[in-house]
């Protein structure tokens, strides 16, 4: 009952002074949807970050003999991986593995629009698509058959298709001079997710099959050695295991690079981690500027108020009572403001959801709890002292207070 009083008396009192009621809950409101923005922000760009690594191959281990510069010596050229050393992977981790390929580089100078390009052709089989990731724009990619048949077929990168024959479609059944010989287009591709010239793929590039490449290229060298592990926990242990496959299939002077996008992925969830607490201690400001302004304004208003606070308790209400009163109060205004600012938080990420097609964007549970919280705590704290004080005022000098 003693809460219900208390509810009703600050009820009227805020609904008194409406403009001012507002003016400091607008804080809240700034403060709670600030925490819920910024921590969708960093959930967001965090998302994008970590799928954008998925997207090149999260279970892909990569291998890659580590021989500088230096390729005529007999003994570099034996250490090289040769496409033994990838069926070899694929014959002892068949149980672990999505799929192993390799890939073959070389380069050949072919006329684009009048003009003699070097271009990098790329050697592989018809594992190298879904291992890399990569996404079939027209026509098809290399199969099994054009790998066993040494089938003279290429796949152009989209770029260079549209270079060449005008659009991706219009490549499809085209021919392309490599090596002096006539190869048919079979299709077209991109990355799904750019690398940036960080890979072995750029802008104008040419897959045809490895059987036909390994003719043209001077020496027998994979570069690198693709593997997809079958799940993303085994992803470390096989990058251990497909080194030593690797060093006993070779010399033992022999030195391989083989690694995997584990390492990246947790520093990128780390970073979103620490991107994430920061922000929202930044925001945290703003609560506890909001804060002050409650309290700030509930003192003021104990002053307006002393005769009121007098006459109350002169008609029997206990410090306790006045204290719960106050309190009460600046509850209603920090906690009213608080939902109104998480609803305002999640109204923006709710409606590109709902307005925009293939874009989901996520919303923390405990970004929404802590708001709610620290609202909470916001009230209590910063409403302690004005209450506090409303509470030990004297009554006969508060009914004497003009």
């Amino acid at each position: 009952m003693i809460w219900r009083e208390a509810l009703g008396f600050s009820y009227q009192a805020l609904r008194a002074n409406p403009i001012r009621t507002m003016l400091t809950a607008l804080g809240m409101v700034i403060g709670n949807a600030s925490v819920i923005i910024v921590v969708t922000i960093s959930l967001t760009g965090q998302e994008y970050i970590i799928n954008q690594i998925e997207a090149t191959g999260s279970n892909m281990i990569s291998a890659s003999a580590d021989v500088g510069g230096n390729q005529a010596n007999s003994e570099v050229v034996a250490d090289l991986i040769k496409f033994a050393d990838v069926q070899a992977v694929r014959d002892l981790l068949k149980n672990r593995i999505v799929a192993a390929t390799g890939v073959e580089i070389n380069y050949d100078h072919v006329v684009i629009n009048g003009k003699v390009k070097r271009l990098l052709i790329i050697g592989s089989d018809e594992y190298y698509q879904p291992v890399r990731n990569l996404a079939v724009l027209a026509g098809r990619f290399l199969d099994a058959s054009d790998i066993s048949q040494r089938q003279h077929v290429a796949v152009l990168t989209q770029k260079l298709a549209k270079r060449l024959y005008g659009a991706q479609s219009a490549a499809v059944g085209q021919t392309i001079k490599i090596y002096g010989l006539q190869f048919g287009v079979v299709g077209t591709f991109k990355e799904k997710v750019d690398s940036f010239g960080q890979s072995e793929i750029n802008d104008e590039s040419v897959v045809i099959p490895i059987t036909v490449q390994r003719f043209f290229a001077p020496v027998e060298r994979i570069d690198p050695l693709y593997v997809q592990a079958l799940t993303p926990q085994d992803v470390v242990p096989l990058t251990t295991t497909v080194q030593t496959i690797l060093q006993s299939r070779h010399r033992a002077g022999a030195a391989y690079k083989v690694e995997n996008l584990v390492g990246i992925l947790d520093a990128a969830r780390n970073i979103g981690i620490a991107l994430r607490i920061v922000l929202v201690l930044v925001s945290a400001i703003a609560l506890i500027i909001s804060g002050i302004g409650i309290m700030n304004i509930m003192l003021v208003t104990v002053t307006e108020r002393t005769r009121e606070i007098g006459l109350r308790m002169a008609v029997g209400a206990s410090r306790k009572e006045i204290l719960d009163q106050f309190l009460t109060e600046a509850l209603l205004i920090s906690v009213g403001g608080g939902l109104a600012g998480i609803a305002a938080g999640l109204s923006i990420p709710v409606m590109v959801d709902l307005l925009v097609e293939n874009v989901y964007i996520p919303i923390s549970i405990w970004s929404i709890v802590i708001a709610f919280v620290v609202s909470c705590a916001v009230g209590l704290l910063f409403g302690m002292l004005p209450a506090n004080r409303a509470s030990r005022l004297n009554p006969t000098e508060a009914l004497r207070y003009e």
